[in-house]
Parts: structure tokens; sequence; C-alpha cells
């Protein structure tokens, strides 16, 4: 899918923020990127925003990541897979530099990362900034947000979704009039007002953006421990936007999860499998990826599948129930797999059974086992 841009649109620059540790996630983020994570058996978490980006029709792509760095290179191979290998623009990666006013260490927040990368961001003349995070299940067409974004004048436009107000008092909380025009942003809220929240995507007038991180740090100072200040984006930077009156809200129409806890990346599995998730419905709106080069799946005699998502490569002999399998992933013979995701090449051997479970690249549960409800698997299960 390509678009003609008309003879006066903006020019548009994309970040992802692939982030950090991911440390929440456990065992599933100590040697990968968080967006290296697998989604729905041949995808990557990076695939979603980098999909959602191409397919809007913004070809000038960077990608922001200071974690396991060469765990995402493989993968995105300088942008093949979304048509972003290009002579000008296209795709970059980059790596927030600790020299950067003096701040050393991995940054602090998603505004700390932008302003770590202003003086590439400002060598980089173009109209508008686009901020997109890595670790979201979502499907957004990004040309009707910066549609909005021109026509009512904005200075920012933050992407909202709706949740349950005990979930958003762990997000930024959006609070806005009737018309959108946003009133308030709230990080964390002990009692959030709404359980509308930023969707972790953004659209800003890149020069006036950068402008208030450089004026932020200088206010802020920093502190001892190298940080600059500015933290995650709700914390300063957004309500100094709110308070100059041009900072509107964009309602996501469809499906939208954070991946920030193992619970919730089995919970947008259990969703995908039930059909609650609209990624992959519009053919005319791929969700691209670095596919693996195998066979298909294979279905063994006597085998039983119900609700669930079989990667190329798996070969299931026993029972799979509302479960996703990633490539290569093997359930042996009256084996039962449920409510659980396997990445690629794990191994649930001969009446084994597990349930309610994530378990890592290779992982293997032994012959007449049972693992989970538990945290997620990583290395072999065996007997002891």
């Amino acid at each position: 899918m390509s678009r003609v841009p008309a003879p006066d649109a903006p020019t548009v620059l994309a970040l992802v923020q692939a982030g950090g540790q991911g440390s929440r996630m456990d065992v599933l983020t100590r040697e990968r990127a968080k967006p290296a994570l697998p989604f729905a058996g041949s995808y990557q978490l990076i695939d979603i925003a980098l999909s959602n980006l191409a397919n809007s029709g913004i070809d000038d792509v960077w990608v922001s990541v200071q974690y396991q760095a060469s765990s995402l290179d493989e993968h995105l191979q300088s942008g093949r897979p979304w048509d972003l290998d290009r002579t000008s623009g296209g795709y970059r990666r980059l790596v927030p530099e600790e020299g950067r006013g003096g701040h050393p260490g991995f940054s602090t927040g998603n505004a700390d990362d932008l302003y770590r990368l202003s003086d590439h961001l400002r060598a980089h003349e173009v109209d508008l900034l686009v901020l997109a995070s890595a670790d979201q299940v979502f499907r957004l067409d990004l040309a009707e947000v910066i549609q909005q974004h021109l026509a009512r004048g904005s200075e920012c436009t933050i992407v909202t979704t709706e949740v349950s107000k005990r979930d958003a008092s762990h997000k930024a909380v959006v609070v806005s009039d009737a018309t959108g025009l946003v009133t308030q942003v709230l990080e964390k809220p002990a009692k959030p007002p709404t359980g509308t929240i930023s969707a972790e995507v953004l659209v800003f007038d890149r020069e006036l953006v950068l402008d208030l991180v450089d004026a932020l740090h200088r206010e802020l100072d920093g502190d001892d421990e190298g940080a600059s200040g500015l933290g995650d984006l709700a914390e300063h930077l957004l309500p100094r936007l709110v308070a100059r009156g041009a900072t509107h809200a964009f309602a996501l129409p469809g499906y939208w999860r954070d991946m920030g806890r193992p619970e919730a990346y089995l919970g947008a599995h259990r969703d995908l499998v039930r059909g609650r998730v609209d990624l992959f419905d519009d053919l005319g709106w791929p969700m691209r990826s670095n596919q693996p080069d195998t066979m298909p799946a294979l279905v063994r005699s006597g085998a039983v599948i119900e609700d669930s998502v079989l990667a190329p490569g798996c070969v299931v002999a026993g029972t799979v129930r509302g479960s996703v399998l990633g490539p290569g992933a093997l359930v042996e013979r009256d084996a039962v797999v449920e409510d659980s995701v396997l990445l690629a090449g794990a191994r649930v051997e001969a009446k084994a059974r597990v349930s309610t479970a994530v378990l890592d690249e290779s992982v293997v549960v032994g012959r007449g086992l049972r693992w989970g409800p538990c945290t997620p698997a990583v290395g072999s299960v065996t007997r002891t």
C-alpha cells in the first residue's frame, strides 16, 4: 500500500521509542528488547508500530532502542519488510546518546529519550514529529491523526484509548472537553477522574516540541544520578503543552493493549484467539514482518486444536486449546496446552500439561510434567 502526498502536505518523521530493559516482563526481556517479543506467533511487537506507520504513508521512520539493541537488528533488516530501506529517508536505528547534556546511562523515560535525540531531530528538518511506542498492540491510520492535527491547528495531538479506572491509575490520564481540547494530563493518578489514557502515540509540531524539551531541561537541571529530569512525557512536557491551549485528543477507534506485564502479554493473546484483536482483519492494511523461512504447521492424526493460532513450523500431535504457538513449537502426543503462549522452538513432551503460561524460546516441559499457572518459563522444565 502506498500513498501519493499532496503538494502542500507537511513533512513527517516518525520516532518509534523501543524503550529500555522492560524489567516488568521478567525473564522474557532479559536477553531481548521488549519490542522484539513475539506476538501472534510469527510477528514481533515492533512490527505493529512499523506496519501502522508504513500503511499510513509515513516512510521516514527512526527506531530508538537502548537495551539489547542487537536483538532487533536481524529482524528489522534496515526496514526492508516495511519498504523503508531507501537512499533518502526511510529506516534509521538510533541509540540515545549518553553524552547529550552530560547525562550518562540509559534514558529515564520517553521525554528524556526525546531530549537525548534532539540534536538528531533538529538536524532532520521536518514539520511534524510522530512519536509511537513499540510496546502496544493496536491498528491506526496515522494519516487521519495528522489530518485532524492540521485542521484544528494543534501543537500536539494525543491518541487516546479507554481502559478501566483501575488500569488508568498506572497510565497517563487525558482529560478533555467536549471539543476534544485537552485540559489536563495526569501521570499515574491514584484516583483517575476518567478511564481515558494516552495510547502512547502522539503528533507534535517538531520545532516547538524540541524547543520545549530544551527549555524544560534547563529549568529542571537534572539530578545527581545523571537523569535530564524530563522523565516520561506526562510528567512535564505534556502538561506544558496543554497549558499552551492547543493540544487535542484523537480517540483510537479499535483495539489497544499495552504489553508492559506478562499477564497483559498473555491477555492480548487470549483476545487474539477469541477474535477481539482487529490487526489482521484488513488485507489492505497488512501487518508486515520478517517471516521465518520454514515449512507450514503440521497437525498429526489424533491431534485436537481449538481456538488457537499456529505459526509456521509447528508440529502438534497432542491437544492445544485457546493458545498461540510460535514457529517450530512442538506439542507431543498426549500432551495438553491450554490458555498459553509458546514461543519459537518450545517443546511440550508426551503426557505433559501446560496451562495459563508463557514458555520462552526453546523451553522444554518434560514428559508427564505440569506447568502453570505461573510466571514465564525460560530454560528447561524437567524432573528434579
